[in-house]
């Protein structure tokens, strides 16, 4: 690793920089090159024999004024080279649960501001006309009656998620599969804006419990019909008393006769 640079004093100061290693209580190992950092300076880079940094590197920076033969030190730090063992990239606490992380017994509160929800009320204004009960009842079947519900923002996310997800059109099975969902009788649509896009599976040799996109499919749709014959339901039977004749080419035989054995 490196590269021209105009003062050759600065290249030639690898003593220099190894000194200035020594001088700090480290043990730098091989020298593996220097690169120009800028006019009047020079990084110089060494191995680093340090347990638990796998792959990183010493790096010494030098320096001199265009008008003198003194070379000094700028500044001494460890640096990861290309298969340097590093740590994961930071995560900001707020996102560092992800799908699949909650077990039993876990709390996970949505934020006050999640775009995903909105406020779920009713009020009609009226106090004094109200069967508290029976408006209960209606607004429970209708989906009504919750603290906070699905925006629109929520749900789209919900349905572009769905339909990307391992149970939407673009998936091996769905692209292998003549039937989509839409038309199987084991489908069922979900309820509400939602309703023509997905449902729910309910084969249980398939996606069984699943949110699948009507455009989703497989091989258990519920018009496949089976394949014909008397044998298993995937292959026709196969008798294995038929005999196959195959041509054989005579073997060559030498002017004194077959060869003994």
């Amino acid at each position: 690793m490196s590269v021209a640079i105009s003062s050759p004093r600065l290249v030639d100061a690898v003593d220099v920089a190894r000194a200035a290693l020594v001088a700090e209580g480290e043990q730098p190992g091989a020298h593996t090159g220097v690169t120009a950092e800028g006019d009047y300076a020079a990084a110089h880079y060494f191995d680093a024999q340090l347990n638990g940094y796998r792959g990183w590197q010493w790096c010494v920076v030098v320096a001199g004024a265009p008008d003198s033969s003194e070379v000094t030190v700028s500044e001494v730090a460890l640096l990861p080279a290309g298969d340097a063992l590093l740590a994961p990239d930071w995560v900001p606490w707020v996102q560092r649960v992800a799908p699949g992380d909650l077990g039993p017994g876990d709390l996970l509160a949505a934020p006050a501001d999640d775009p995903r929800l909105v406020p779920g009320q009713i009020d009609t204004q009226d106090v004094s006309l109200i069967d508290a009960d029976e408006v209960g009842q209606v607004a429970a079947e209708i989906g009504l009656g919750r603290d906070r519900l699905l925006s629109l923002e929520g749900r789209s996310d919900a349905a572009q998620r769905w339909y990307d997800g391992d149970f939407g059109p673009a998936s091996p099975m769905a692209r292998n599969a003549r039937h989509a969902c839409g038309t199987c009788g084991f489908y069922l649509p979900v309820a509400g804006a939602l309703h023509s896009g997905f449902g729910v599976c309910a084969n249980e040799l398939s996606a069984d419990g699943h949110v699948v996109s009507a455009e989703y499919g497989c091989g258990a749709h519920s018009d496949v019909k089976a394949p014909s014959g008397g044998g298993s339901p995937a292959y026709d039977a196969f008798d294995d008393g038929a005999i196959e004749v195959v041509a054989r080419p005579a073997e060559s035989v030498g002017s004194d006769g077959p060869a003994d054995s």
